[in-house]
């Protein structure tokens, strides 16, 4: 991602055009931008420590600590950076920092949560499984691995997530495999009980069978869709969960 500054034109460029075109050419448009040799993550752990040691909580700070959080420093990890930066920098800077840190990360839990999850597994989230939005309760995301000779995705699921009953079909072969890389979750067939998946747990799921998987209550969940090659495959999408059904699963 390139990065972009104008807000020194726009502030001061009448006033100071050469600092103006220094603070968005030269720092913003050439070192923020050497991301081969320091990321856009690390350069804003740098930058945040550096204003916050020097006492600067002011509307630059704040900027900085936003575009931290957009560049993936987590809640936790900003409490954890400014904490140790204390000893440092001095108690009353980091008191002056948390404060405007707590504002910018106030709705990070859920990010945080999926920062962690996303950080379990190799294999990436994905981006909002919106096609099939449709047929789930709650929220999933869907990362495509492969699309040649055999489909792979990852779908990952938020905690309490999980699809409708559905069944693969085929006229010969087909069904799929479900092998679990991160969190907890539930797979079960129909008439038959519901079982629990841990990273390592692999599913085979014949063609014809009802059923439905998903995450536990409390955790997220990410497991490899890997489409077994059949003839004339296809899904059929049927009835929710029963919320009561899923809330009884311990």
């Amino acid at each position: 991602m390139s990065i972009r500054q104008t807000a020194g034109r726009d502030a001061l460029g009448s006033f100071a055009p050469t600092f103006a075109r220094l603070n968005d050419d030269v720092l913003f448009g050439q070192v923020w931008n050497r991301t081969d040799r320091l990321s856009l993550r690390d350069r804003s752990l740098v930058t945040v420590t550096a204003l916050m040691a020097q006492g600067l909580t002011d509307s630059s700070f704040r900027y900085h600590l936003t575009t931290a959080r957009q560049n993936g420093i987590t809640r936790t990890e900003i409490a954890e950076i400014l904490t140790h930066a204390a000893f440092y920098a001095g108690w009353p800077k980091a008191w002056a920092a948390f404060r405007m840190a707590a504002e910018v990360w106030a709705d990070a839990d859920e990010e945080d949560a999926m920062s962690a999850h996303a950080a379990s597994m190799v294999f990436p989230i994905g981006a909002p499984n919106d096609g099939y939005a449709r047929y789930f309760s709650g929220r999933s995301y869907l990362a495509p691995l492969s699309r040649e000779q055999v489909g792979i995705c990852n779908v990952t699921f938020e905690p309490g997530c999980r699809n409708n009953w559905h069944i693969h079909h085929a006229d010969q072969g087909g069904g799929q495999l479900l092998l679990c890389v991160a969190g907890r979750g539930w797979y079960q067939a129909w008439g038959e009980p519901a079982r629990l998946l841990t990273p390592g747990d692999a599913v085979n799921i014949p063609a014809g069978v009802k059923h439905w998987h998903g995450a536990a209550k409390d955790s997220w969940f990410s497991h490899l869709a890997v489409e077994v090659p059949g003839v004339n495959t296809r899904s059929e999408w049927l009835e929710p969960v029963a919320d009561a059904q899923y809330e009884a699963l311990e």
